[in-house]
């Protein structure tokens, strides 16, 4: 006779190995779309062209060359900890605008890094715009604080474990005979898949903000925002280096149309500012 329950857990066992399959290309697109080939030009001799090398400059308080080093560096790939040595160095050399351009690609790979918040306020601290936000409501808030709570690699992995123990405890449901043992299972199998669930969806949240950067930092000491994208436009109000900004029109390639955190919008030359 055949024993139904077994045909079952055997089809979901092959849809777990389509799944895990399909998590694996996941992190690795996720890894390819943040991170460039070695192949890239550098101008130092490829001995030279290593963290230690910049970390050993910074220590020496070069840090012109610990900057070249580490964008080098990045030129072979974007890494976390490089994006927060560069901002560092920037910051020493008081050019505060590239130290938070960098400390914010640094918090895009790794958003739960403590150090790299906490640098990047201290940088805040020192630029000239002071704007009050218009704050999200709580939930909204939290939910993102939620998002940024782990890197996109780590939600990816958590989910794969889930998964994992969310099939023990559907074999659990299975074959357990107890009703006790049915009744875990279900549940704890139940929660188990929502945080799979859960887990696929930030990471792709955070996926979606890596590829698709529109948040910029002005690198120009000040720039004057426009009403239209032209110089002849009215002059709306002045930003000096460091402010973050929302490109919201990006379909120009000399001007970009930007939005604040009070909402103000405006228009100011792609020059004045870098993606990040």
């Amino acid at each position: 006779m055949i024993d139904m329950k077994k045909i079952l857990f055997i089809a979901l066992l092959t849809l777990i190995s389509n799944w895990a399959q399909g998590q694996k290309m996941l992190v690795d697109t996720i890894s390819n779309d943040s991170v460039t080939t070695a192949e890239s030009f550098v101008s130092f001799n490829p001995d030279q062209v290593t963290k230690a090398a910049g970390d050993s400059a910074y220590l020496r308080n070069d840090f012109q060359t610990a900057i070249q080093i580490y964008e080098a560096l990045l030129k072979q790939g974007e890494a976390a900890e490089v994006y927060y040595n560069l901002g560092n160095s920037y910051y020493k050399i008081n050019d505060i605008a590239h130290a938070i351009l960098n400390y914010e690609r640094a918090l895009l790979l790794s958003p739960g890094n403590s150090d790299i918040r906490a640098n990047l306020e201290i940088a805040r601290a020192k630029t000239i715009d002071k704007i009050a936000s218009i704050p999200d409501i709580f939930f909204i808030g939290w939910f993102k604080t939620l998002i940024n709570s782990l890197s996109i690699d780590a939600w990816s992995y958590l989910a794969i474990v889930c998964f994992v123990f969310f099939l023990l405890c559907l074999g659990l449901f299975f074959y357990s005979k107890s009703v006790r043992g049915k009744k875990i299972g279900f549940i704890s199998g139940f929660i188990l898949l929502i945080i799979v669930i859960l887990c696929n969806v930030f990471a792709l949240q955070q996926k979606k903000n890596l590829t698709n950067r529109f948040k910029a930092i002005v690198i120009a000491p000040s720039v004057t925002v426009h009403s239209t994208p032209s110089e002849s436009g009215t002059n709306l109000f002045i930003l000096h280096e460091g402010h973050k900004v929302e490109i919201k029109d990006n379909t120009m390639h000399e001007w970009k149309e930007i939005r604040l955190e009070d909402g103000k919008v405006g228009w100011l030359p792609s020059s004045a500012i870098e993606v990040i």
